[in-house]
């Protein structure tokens, strides 16, 4: 049965995996988002903090007579929280943070617990890894045949843009193959694999041969150790091809020692080489989106500037209220 996540821990990583706040000289900054309180100490390595708590009542409100249906309307206090530095102006680094906050609510109010997983920005830093290899069945995600992409390799996989990774092998009865190994976001209060109630993995590209076109994608099963929930895609250009679970799907979250998950995606060509022509697999884009049960809908309420110029270097303040919204249907017993 699957678990409500504490909607607190949804919140945090809602604003955590979409904030972009872009400094004055064109880098990241580096926004720490986490739960409350305020870190001064943390500010002196990181551009600014955002922090989510929940303070005032949180209702439940009753949608029919028997009290079945109900709603959660949760009231969620949000800070930003910025410093001034060298070459940083805090005030004016806390108006992006304002706005990015602004922003992010607004646009994921209807799925505020939906999260995109690609490797857009990333390269062989992580969190996520991408591997290929040539086989004549699909490798196990442990294979030491395993090599990563290298860092330009990766940027070709950042967007749905056209511009794809390939791998190709001409040894005869092999198939080239490209792991995906997502990490997800995980919480000490909720780990991931207790709360998750969908999982959608998205591979864009296509397969060559010349046996004909075509490529499939499975995902891993570390329960059975196998890669189950196959389905491919027959054209010779570009395609998107899906693997929707709803069920069982602890056995598609590998968690390791330290509580954190992964879900693995393999893709190949739907053929193999011919041992004179190649077979070659195309990758523009990959993702995993991860719903989670419990926050569905959030808004914002109110937002003010409350400043602590008591303190040196002034500690730049914004505080929202943001409330949120859980549906649940529980019958008496």
């Amino acid at each position: 049965m699957t678990e409500v996540e504490d909607p607190v821990a949804t919140l945090v990583r809602l604003l955590k995996t979409n904030m972009r706040v872009i400094n004055d000289n064109g880098s990241l900054a580096n926004i720490h988002v986490s739960r409350e309180w305020c870190d001064r100490e943390l500010l002196k390595s990181h551009d600014g903090q955002v922090t989510v708590g929940l303070h005032q009542p949180s209702p439940v409100k009753p949608l029919n007579l028997d009290h079945s249906l109900s709603q959660r309307i949760l009231n969620f206090k949000v800070d930003g929280w910025v410093v001034d530095k060298t070459q940083v102006n805090g005030n004016r680094l806390r108006s992006k943070l304002r706005e990015e906050i602004l922003r992010i609510i607004r646009e994921k109010r209807v799925k505020p617990n939906e999260t995109v997983y690609d490797f857009y920005g990333l390269g062989t830093s992580g969190p996520h890894d991408a591997y290929h290899a040539a086989s004549s069945s699909p490798l196990v995600p442990s294979s030491a045949n395993w090599a990563e992409l290298t860092n330009t390799d990766y940027e070709k996989t950042w967007s749905s843009d056209d511009v794809r990774f390939s791998k190709s092998t001409s040894e005869g009865g092999k198939k080239p193959q490209i792991l995906f190994k997502l990490k997800l976001e995980s919480s000490k209060y909720d780990p991931h694999e207790n709360n998750v109630k969908r999982i959608v993995l998205s591979f864009e590209g296509y397969g060559s041969s010349p046996y004909g076109s075509g490529c499939r994608i499975w995902v891993w099963n570390h329960i059975a150790s196998a890669w189950q929930n196959t389905q491919f895609g027959l054209g010779s250009g570009d395609e998107t091809i899906i693997i929707t679970l709803t069920s069982s799907l602890t056995n598609y979250i590998e968690m390791d020692s330290s509580g954190v998950g992964y879900v693995y995606l393999l893709a190949e060509t739907y053929y193999a080489s011919d041992g004179v022509s190649a077979a070659e697999i195309y990758c523009d884009y990959a993702k995993c989106v991860l719903t989670v049960e419990g926050l569905t809908h959030v808004k914002f309420g109110s937002y003010n500037d409350a400043d602590e110029t008591s303190v040196k270097p002034f500690l730049w303040h914004t505080e929202f209220s943001v409330v949120g919204w859980m549906f649940e249907n529980v019958q008496a017993t």
